[in-house]
């Protein structure tokens, strides 16, 4: 196995994972007041950024190094992904609810594909928990259940006729 290729893919989603925690904070903090949203979108941040300690645990353990400068770029690309046209001059819009979820399904799918490409690592007996990496790949499945749900309702909302109070939800 080539160290120094795991040691690039593993830096490559912990900066991911920090893009990652840092949208699912801030979706979490705008969605905070509607009930619809919130506590779930507040369960979501606290787990995404639980994942990406876990993911940092996991470097140190095996003795990978972080590289800063990608988390850098990282956090700066997702403060700059902030300034897209959402419809609105100013604050937050359906539309960002929307697309928000729809950049945290990319980022809990791209964790999702990563557990899963470690588990085949634990099988070769590397100081990697294969238990814990399915309990990682169950607990991404059930924030893409979370994402969907939320999604579906923020869709429905964000595209509904004008003056349609009513917003339907499957």
């Amino acid at each position: 196995m080539d160290d120094g290729l795991l040691a690039i893919y593993l830096n490559d989603h912990l900066a991911g994972a920090v893009a990652g925690a840092a949208l699912a904070g801030r979706l979490a903090g705008s969605n905070r007041d509607r009930e619809e949203f919130g506590p779930a979108l507040q369960e979501l941040a606290v787990q995404v950024r639980e994942d990406r300690d876990t993911l940092s645990a996991l470097m140190r353990r095996l003795g990978v190094g972080i590289d800063r400068a990608k988390l850098v770029g990282a956090w700066a690309a997702e403060k700059v992904g902030r300034l897209k046209l959402n419809g609105r001059l100013r604050g937050y819009s359906p539309l960002s609810r929307v697309e928000e979820l729809e950049m945290m399904r990319l980022g809990v799918t791209g964790k999702r594909t990563l557990w899963k490409a470690l588990y085949v690592l634990a099988e070769q007996d590397l100081q990697i928990s294969a238990a814990e990496l399915e309990l990682l790949t169950e607990r991404a499945e059930r924030q893409l259940d979370v994402i969907e749900a939320c999604h579906t309702r923020a869709v429905a909302e964000a595209f509904a006729p004008v003056g349609d109070s009513t917003v339907a939800t499957p």
